[in-house]
C-alpha cells in the first residue's frame, strides 16, 4: 500500500461512519472558531481603537480617570462626570506650546446617536487611521448655529441627505418629552466612512448646542422656553459655559510629558491632560487579563475537540476488528493498519480545523458591521493570517499526535481474532 492509497482508504472509512465524523468535525471546527474567533476580535479591535484618533497630543478634560476620559471624549462610550470651564478652555488655548485645540461638547443623542458641539478646527485638524484627514462626501461644512455635519453611519442607518431635518434628544434618553423639536437642525454636510465613532456621530456648533439649551438651565424644559423666539435666540451670547474635553495639538512633541505636567498641576480649575496612546496601553492592560482568560479557556476547548477525535475513533476499533483482520489477511502490514488509524485521526483534525477557519470568518464577517454600526469600531485585519495556518497545522499535527494511541490499540488486535466478531 502506498500512502495516497492509505489516506483515501482512510477517507472511505470516515464517509462510512458519517454520522460520528461529522460530529467529531463539528466539534473541532467549534473549538478551532472560538479559539481563532477571541484572537481576531482581540487583535482587530485593538487596531480599529487604536486607528481612531491620530495626531493628537493630548485629551484634556475634567479629572475623571484617564481610560474614562478617553472612553467618553473619543469613543462616545459613557458619559463625563464633570466639564471644564469655557475659561479654562481659553487658558489652555493661549498657551504658547499648545499649536491648536478642538473643543469637545457632549451630552446630547438623536435616535440613539451621540452628538457632538464643536468648531471648524475639529474638520481642520482632527485626525485618524495614521494621519488620514476627515473629507465630506456631501455638502459643506456647518456654518448656522442649527447646521449639523454627520457620519457616514448616521446617514446610512437613519437614510438621511444633505438638507434632511434631524430634531436632538436632550440627553441620552429615548425621544419624546426631552425632544428640542422646536429648535431643528438642518443636515449640510455627511463624511466620509472612516471606520471610527466619527461615523456615529452628528456634529453641531457649540453655539447650536447652547441655542438648543435656553430654557432648559434645569434640565428640563422650562414653561417659559416657548416664549423665546429664535430672533431673540440669535441676539443672546451663545458661547458655551462649560466643554467637556479639549483635543490638544502641540507645537513641539518633544514638550508633550512637560505640558501635560503642567496642565495637571495648574493652578485654579483642576484639569486631566492624558496621552491617547498611553491611555490606551492602560486600556489594553486592564482587559489584558481577561483576553488571557478567553484564549487559555478556548485553548482548553480545543483540547476538548481533540479528544473527541480520540473518542470517535477508539469507539469504532471493536467493530472494526473484521475490517481489520480483513485488511490483514490481504497483505496489509502493521504498519499501513498503524498508519491508517493516523491518517484518520489527521483527516478528522485537518477537515474539522478548515471548517472552523471557516466559520470564524464568516462569524467575524457578520459581527463586524454590527460592531461598526452600534460603537463606531471597526474590526481591522480580519482577513487569513498566520496564526490560522498555524492553528490548522498545530491542531492537524495534535490530531495525528493523539492518533497513535488508536493505532497502538489496533496493532494489538491479532490475526487470531478470526474473520467474526467476538460479542
Amino acid at each position: 500500500m502506498m500512502n495516497a492509497s492509505i489516506i483515501g482508504l482512510a477517507w472511505r472509512s470516515l464517509l462510512n461512519r458519517k454520522a460520528s465524523a461529522l460530529l467529531t468535525i463539528l466539534a473541532v471546527a467549534l473549538s478551532v472558531a472560538l479559539f481563532l474567533g477571541v484572537d481576531k476580535a482581540r487583535n482587530g479591535a485593538r487596531a480599529g481603537f487604536d486607528n481612531t484618533i491620530s495626531g493628537t497630543d493630548l485629551i484634556v478634560g475634567a479629572p475623571t480617570g484617564q481610560i474614562n476620559l478617553l472612553l467618553y471624549s473619543v469613543f462616545r462610550l459613557g458619559n463625563a462626570t464633570a466639564e471644564i470651564s469655557w475659561q479654562t478652555y481659553q487658558d489652555i488655548t493661549a498657551r504658547e506650546d499648545i499649536a491648536w485645540t478642538i473643543p469637545v461638547s457632549l451630552g446630547d443623542s438623536h435616535r440613539g446617536f451621540r452628538v457632538m458641539g464643536t468648531d471648524q478646527t475639529y474638520f481642520e485638524r482632527y485626525r485618524y487611521s495614521n494621519d488620514t484627514p476627515l473629507v465630506l462626501t456631501q455638502g459643506e461644512r456647518f456654518e448656522d448655529i442649527y447646521e449639523a455635519v454627520i457620519g457616514a453611519g448616521v446617514a446610512r442607518e437613519l437614510g438621511y441627505k444633505t438638507g434632511s431635518e434631524i430634531v436632538l434628544t436632550h440627553g441620552l434618553g429615548s425621544a419624546g418629552l426631552t425632544d428640542h423639536e422646536d429648535r431643528p437642525f438642518i443636515v449640510t454636510g455627511i463624511l466620509e466612512p472612516t471606520g471610527t465613532p466619527v461615523d456615529q456621530t452628528i456634529h453641531i456648533p457649540l453655539e447650536g448646542m447652547t441655542a438648543i439649551h435656553v430654557g432648559w438651565e434645569t434640565g428640563t424644559r422650562s414653561p417659559m422656553a416657548d416664549t423665546i423666539t429664535e430672533d431673540m435666540i440669535r441676539d443672546f451670547d451663545l458661547t458655551p459655559r462649560t466643554i467637556t474635553a479639549v483635543f490638544v495639538g502641540l507645537e513641539r512633541r518633544g514638550s508633550i510629558l512637560s505640558t501635560q505636567r503642567a496642565l495637571n498641576t495648574r493652578q485654579g480649575e483642576p484639569l486631566l491632560a492624558i496621552i491617547p496612546g498611553v491611555a490606551l496601553g492602560e486600556l489594553w492592560q486592564v482587559t489584558g487579563v481577561v483576553e488571557r482568560a478567553l484564549i487559555a479557556v478556548s485553548i482548553f476547548v480545543i483540547a476538548v475537540g481533540l479528544v473527541s477525535v480520540l473518542t470517535s475513533i477508539l469507539t469504532s476499533l471493536n467493530e472494526r476488528r473484521r475490517e481489520m483482520a480483513i485488511l490483514r489477511a490481504t497483505g496489509a502490514r502493521p504498519g499501513h493498519i498503524f498508519t491508517l488509524m493516523v491518517a484518520e485521526a489527521g483527516l478528522l483534525g485537518l477537515v474539522g480545523s478548515l471548517s472552523g477557519l471557516v466559520l470564524v470568518q464568516l462569524g467575524l464577517a457578520l459581527l463586524g458591521p454590527v460592531l461598526s454600526s452600534s460603537y463606531g469600531v471597526q474590526l481591522q485585519g480580519l482577513g487569513l493570517s498566520m496564526i490560522d495556518l498555524w492553528t490548522v497545522l498545530a491542531v492537524t499535527g495534535a490530531a495525528l499526535l493523539i492518533g497513535t494511541v488508536p493505532a497502538a490499540t489496533a496493532l494489538r488486535r491479532s490475526l487470531a481474532d478470526g474473520l467474526t466478531v467476538k460479542l
